[in-house]
């Protein structure tokens, strides 16, 4: 089914997402309650409640979005390229621009939207935080009422799970075993708040960010059969 899609017609992508504020104590006393009580399952009492907001970018509620990375096939004589870009600056503006791409050429009916576990966190995050900063969300990122084949999303990791809804692979993990380059030369998802509240680094995360949507199209080419990407192939524009 996967190779019925013209690879051309997919934009891939990945978000990197940081906790709102630098450090907990930053948050009003009322979001200090907030968290403390949605995290209180996870930590058991085991963490204090500062050390688990290092987490707090995963949740739409308390992060936010510091960098959106696309990337597309093109053909051109005969030869493929993939190409790739981000939207990164202040959230409401990169969401800005991001919804306007969604709503432009990739809006078309027959685009879809490919990401690693991107049914789970990337989408819901991205339209979660369009919500909040009053940024109208574009169609292809809404799924209420739809049917499951009428959402025009795929998913890497739903893919490898073949119906295994307990699995969970990362994406470093199937790179690895899929005998793709790994994206994390680098830093690690760990490392994104760090690298973005400390050192002040917004291109290191952008090329952290292309880098993972580099590899879930090499994983899509993987399950397809088709050749992976050499580096000549691949331009960030």
């Amino acid at each position: 089914m996967i190779n019925q899609q013209a690879i051309e017609h997919i934009l891939f992508l990945d978000i990197e997402t940081v906790p709102f504020e630098e450090r907990y104590e930053a948050l009003d006393t009322e979001l200090q309650q907030l968290f403390e009580s949605k995290t209180a399952y996870q930590r058991k009492g085991e963490v204090s409640v500062e050390e688990f907001y290092e987490r707090a970018g995963i949740w739409a509620e308390f992060g936010r979005i510091v960098c959106i990375s696309v990337g597309y096939f093109t053909f051109k004589n005969g030869e493929r390229q993939f190409r790739t870009t981000s939207f990164y600056g202040e959230e409401k503006n990169l969401l800005i621009e991001f919804a306007n791409l969604l709503s432009g050429h990739f809006g078309k009916p027959h685009m879809l939207l490919c990401g690693h576990n991107a049914k789970e966190f990337d989408f819901p995050y991205i339209a979660r935080r369009m919500i909040i900063n009053e940024v109208k969300i574009p169609l292809k990122l809404h799924t209420f009422g739809k049917k499951p084949w009428e959402i025009p999303h795929l998913d890497t990791m739903e893919m490898w799970k073949f119906g295994d809804y307990k699995h969970f692979t990362s994406l470093r993990l199937l790179t690895k075993i899929l005998g793709i380059p790994s994206p994390k030369e680098d830093i690690e998802g760990s490392e994104v708040k760090r690298v973005f509240y400390e050192e002040k680094n917004i291109d290191r995360i952008i090329a952290y960010c292309e880098r993972d949507v580099v590899a879930v199209a090499q994983v899509l080419l993987r399950f397809r059969g088709e050749p992976l990407l050499d580096d000549y192939e691949i331009q960030s524009v």
